[in-house]
């Protein structure tokens, strides 16, 4: 079997949009949460939302026609490429483009494209339905874009697993350079829902929080937590097999050594009450990492929605698996800073997860106050600490049962 091993990085998130600035934030607890500006919230009651600042598609395109013709999910996409591409060093040259994949996953897809034209059909008749609105909408196409962007002509596979979308693509790729399929492939997430239609929808099936207060409205583990906050952007991990990055002398962030994917089989919107699933994705990466550390030197990245259900859930997991060396682990919930990032939000903890074991600090969970019996875990209460980390794991547990956890290891 290949080893695999990450070569390059690239992000847009509500608290950066480059790695560098993203790190940096992380660290700092630099809160991305703020009241909705894209739409009016007179009449929601969500006012708040963690919104990508100050991205401008201009820097990616050649041209404006280019970037009409994308839905916003799809420049997110091709802008989080480009850095992770570049980051990477792969080039026509050095990488054969039968070789080289893209697994870009979405939760939902282009769905601001679908409400433009929606109101187009309505307002103006089906003539003025622009031609551009199947390929906008559909949730391959920021793959599709990537892949032609990039000339990357080897497996090339969207996933669509809700929240767990781009905890699996990065899964997904590992195995698939594990087993000789590519020998690079640039995998991750995207995902751009914050508009009117997906705020409505995930209110009223009562998923996210209700604070107006940007600072209390994120709280993954806190006795006051009551629901998540959306979250968009993109981020893309290039996973390449490890001979393949020795030979061009790539540098090296780390090495994927394990991946679990189950299902719950249990509800379409909650997580199996006793974790049972999340439990056999964790157990699943530790196997197949076969690596034995201390607890102290393994950081924890969690899915820490900041829901009721998910958080003590989720930490009954934590301790199935590791039992009392539970207590012992790093642990922190990066959406605390960056919100819910859907379909991308797997793999920017990822690249946190990731960035934490290659710098020796673990990213906090900000604004915890108040501690939950159920919730009793080291969760990194709001200052980032320095550490030796060896292991890290990240988890991502979506709607639909579906869990998925990847691990990587210091690269040797």
């Amino acid at each position: 079997m290949n080893r695999v091993v990450v070569t390059g990085m690239g992000i847009i998130s509500p608290i950066g949009n480059d790695t560098e600035t993203f790190w940096n934030s992380l660290t700092s607890g630099v809160c991305g949460v703020g009241l909705i500006t894209r739409f009016d919230t007179t009449d929601y009651a969500v006012k708040v939302a963690a919104e990508v600042k100050d991205f401008d598609a201009k820097k990616y395109y050649a041209t404006p026609a280019e970037i009409r013709h994308s839905d916003l999910v799809m420049q997110y996409a091709v802008a989080a490429s480009d850095e992770a591409y570049k980051d990477s060093g792969i080039t026509e040259e050095n990488t054969d483009p039968t070789r080289l994949g893209v697994y870009i996953g979405s939760g939902i897809g282009g769905m601001n494209t679908f409400m433009e034209e929606y109101r187009n059909l309505i307002n103006k008749g089906p003539g003025r339905v622009s031609p551009f609105f199947i390929p906008k909408l559909i949730s391959n196409m920021p793959t599709g874009a990537v892949s032609i962007r990039l000339n990357a002509q080897g497996p090339t596979l969207p996933v669509v697993t809700a929240c767990a979308t781009s905890t699996n693509t990065i899964g997904e790729a590992y195995h698939a350079i594990k087993h000789g399929y590519a020998d690079a492939i640039l995998a991750g997430g995207t995902e751009s829902t914050v508009n009117e239609l997906s705020i409505a929808g995930f209110t009223n099936c009562k998923a996210l929080s209700t604070s107006e207060d940007p600072d209390t409205a994120s709280l993954p583990f806190d006795a006051r937590r009551g629901g998540f906050v959306m979250g968009e952007g993109a981020a893309i991990l290039v996973l390449e097999e490890y001979e393949h990055a020795k030979k061009r002398n790539a540098k090296i962030y780390a090495e994927v050594c394990g991946y679990g994917n189950t299902a719950d089989a249990y509800h379409i919107t909650a997580p199996h009450p006793e974790g049972l699933g999340a439990i056999r994705a964790i157990r699943l990466a530790l196997e197949e990492s076969n690596v034995k550390c201390a607890p102290e030197k393994i950081y924890f990245n969690a899915h820490g929605t900041g829901t009721s259900m998910n958080d003590k859930m989720e930490t009954a997991a934590i301790k199935q698996v590791f039992g009392e060396d539970a207590y012992k682990l790093h642990i922190s919930s990066t959406k605390s800073m960056t919100g819910h990032m859907l379909g991308a939000t797997g793999a920017a903890e990822a690249m946190a997860s990731v960035l934490a074991m290659k710098n020796g600090i673990v990213p906090p969970t900000i604004h915890y106050e108040e501690k939950d019996p159920e919730c009793d875990l080291n969760y990194t209460p709001n200052e980032a600490v320095q550490a030796e980390i060896d292991f890290v794991m990240s988890t991502s547990l979506g709607f639909g049962g579906h869990n998925g956890c990847i691990a990587f290891k210091k690269a040797e």
